[in-house]
């Protein structure tokens, strides 16, 4: 069973949250940003290209066009295999742990997997970044020293940033298998 609703980012672009059931204890939530804009692209790359051609008619030299050319190809390359991520996904297992893939737009993906054991709790958290309050999810790692403190947060949806009201559908999800986790006998 999969269901998917439209959200907004904490900039406010729109983003969509995709839940579906695999199991009573395992559940996959994915939040997909908005797309690679065609048209965007299209404007940035005519607008290096028509200022090379610029410098190109001001120098007439044939490697100022080459070179904006060589840098857009390039530039383009990096933003979509190491910066745009279009989709971030947890996969809850509760008798195993969480799986936070990041899948970038040229099809790389960037898999973290958590150990049950390894983790106390998931939360929202809330930072204030220039003069706004943001709230994020994270997971807390247990201390393996100390069963009573935390390691380790784990910022969730870094990309994304989803505003708050689809961060407690994903909490409430999370904690579901959390809370089934803790009664279940050992």
């Amino acid at each position: 069973m999969a269901e998917e609703r439209g959200f907004r980012s904490a900039s406010g672009a729109p983003i969509a949250l995709r839940r579906r059931q695999h199991s009573a204890s395992c559940r996959e939530l994915a939040v997909r940003g908005p797309r690679l804009q065609l048209r965007s692209l299209s404007a940035a790359t005519s607008a290096v290209w028509l200022a090379a051609y610029g410098l190109f008619a001001l120098s007439e030299n044939s490697m100022v066009l080459s070179a904006a050319i060589f840098i857009t190809l390039i530039g383009l390359i990096i933003y979509l295999h190491f910066v745009k991520i279009d989709q971030e996904s947890l996969l809850v297992i509760g008798s195993l742990g969480i799986q936070v893939t990041s899948s970038y737009a040229s099809g790389k993906e960037s898999t973290t997997f958590i150990e049950m054991g390894q983790v106390k709790d998931v939360v929202i958290n809330e930072a204030i970044h220039m003069q706004k309050v943001i709230y994020y999810l994270c997971i807390l790692l247990q201390d393996p020293d100390d069963p009573q403190g935390v390691s380790e947060v784990v910022p969730l949806f870094q990309s994304s940033k989803p505003r708050l009201d689809c961060l407690i559908e994903v909490y409430k999800s999370c904690q579901e298998i959390l809370e089934q986790r803790k009664t279940a006998p050992q």
